[in-house]
């Protein structure tokens, strides 16, 4: 399935509504407040779109219990940020995003790009890897160069990844990719991260990195590879897809956002998350599955200021 941008949806509110309502209630419409299917469309011009539950008493709308809960933007504008934000391999930026839909305040935008990452968020994190599967780990650092930055803002020891932050990625070749904000790097703060996603059944394969040394020895079979002799590839020995993953996330920040802050960094690192593991589908797909995670998730102004993992 496929939607192109000139869809009806996307400029329509009622087209847009129905088209939710059909996503949200493929059976029937059913209270999200109490469960009960005994509910009725309410009519007159300040009513429309709602519904009456005729157990609970309680009014509710398609957004109700969704992340377009109390946003005063249309729901077709919504759709259409789905659809850009799901398309846009490399990401947008919220200033870009409030050109393109006409949406009043960049305030908005911003909040409402959050609330599509809190859309593209699993359920669950799926266990990785398997037998006779390979799963990746590596690890970079997210931040500009300090000798870019304001002088009163520079780290003045200027190493390794000093004033940025770092992040891990799990990626099973061939399949899905989880990627972690990690107060350091070190065998003790990432080994609870590989142990919960990676099966150890699995080969593990990273760099020489003494990180990964004890932890490697809990899985069917551990190999590395040693960049500071410019080696990348040794047989099946490789982090190529993790360092792809790494790209593709450094371009989204010098091209789209220039600046990721650590109390955000966990929701772009959802979004990529997001579009690596759903790389094989078409963009009105990515949409339509965005869309489905935006029931039953919340997302004030006020939480999305606060650090999240």
């Amino acid at each position: 399935m496929d939607i192109d941008l000139t869809s009806p949806i996307f400029h329509d509110e009622a087209k847009a509504t129905a088209h939710m309502e059909a996503d949200r209630w493929p059976d029937g419409v059913n209270c999200p407040l109490c469960g009960s299917v005994n509910v009725r469309r309410m009519e007159g011009k300040t009513q429309a779109g709602m519904f009456l539950c005729n157990d609970c008493r309680d009014k509710f709308s398609v957004r109700t219990g969704t992340i377009f809960e109390r946003s005063h933007i249309p729901l077709h504008k919504w759709l259409m940020g789905l659809h850009i934000m799901g398309a846009s391999k490399k990401s947008v930026s919220a200033l870009q995003l409030q050109r393109m839909l006409g949406i009043g305040s960049y305030r908005s935008a911003w909040f409402m790009c959050h609330r599509i990452r809190e859309a593209m968020k699993p359920a669950k994190v799926s266990p990785l890897g398997g037998t006779g599967k390979i799963v990746e780990a590596d690890e970079t650092w997210i931040g500009g160069k300090e000798k870019n930055k304001h002088k009163s803002k520079r780290n003045k020891k200027n190493i390794g990844g000093a004033g940025k932050l770092a992040v891990m990625a799990l990626t099973e070749r061939g399949g899905k990719s989880h990627s972690f904000r990690v107060a350091k790097v070190s065998g003790e703060t990432l080994r609870p991260a590989i142990v919960s996603c990676v099966s150890r059944k699995s080969a593990l394969m990273t760099d020489e990195g003494g990180q990964y040394y004890h932890v490697g020895k809990e899985f069917d079979r551990h190999e590395t590879v040693n960049h500071s002799i410019d080696e990348y590839v040794r047989g099946d020995a490789h982090t190529n897809t993790s360092e792809s993953r790494f790209s593709l996330m450094k371009r989204a920040i010098i091209g789209a956002h220039h600046s990721v802050s650590e109390a955000h960094l966990p929701r772009y690192l959802t979004e990529w998350d997001f579009k690596w593991n759903t790389r094989k589908m078409k963009d009105g797909e990515r949409a339509a599955l965005a869309l489905k995670g935006a029931e039953g998730r919340r997302l004030t102004y006020r939480t999305s200021h606060k650090a999240t993992h």
